[in-house]
């Protein structure tokens, strides 16, 4: 967790995948093998996550990003972003 960052309320980190197989970070076309089994998310300064949200194994939020509250990232968020779902996500002005 960066400086700075926040997690609301009831939000949740998992780190080990339901199928137990070994975690990878997927970044646009790009799949990182991290060779380990419990892997959580990794915050960037300023991150403010919402509310009820779910950050899956592997999840990576860059600085100066939101996340909405009740939402599931299951994949790289890049800084000064609005996440609101996977297909909705916004540049911050």
């Amino acid at each position: 967790m960066g400086y700075k960052s926040h997690m609301g309320a009831g939000a949740i980190t998992s780190n080990v995948k339901s199928d137990k197989t070994l975690v990878k970070i997927k970044a646009d076309d790009e799949v990182i093998e991290t060779g380990l089994k419990k892997f959580g998310a990794m915050l960037g300064d300023n991150v403010e996550v919402g509310c009820n949200s779910v950050l899956c194994p592997g999840t990576i939020i860059g600085r100066n990003t939101n996340v909405y509250p009740l939402s599931m990232v299951r994949s790289v968020v890049g800084e000064n972003q609005i996440y609101k779902d996977n297909s909705n996500i916004i540049e911050k002005n």
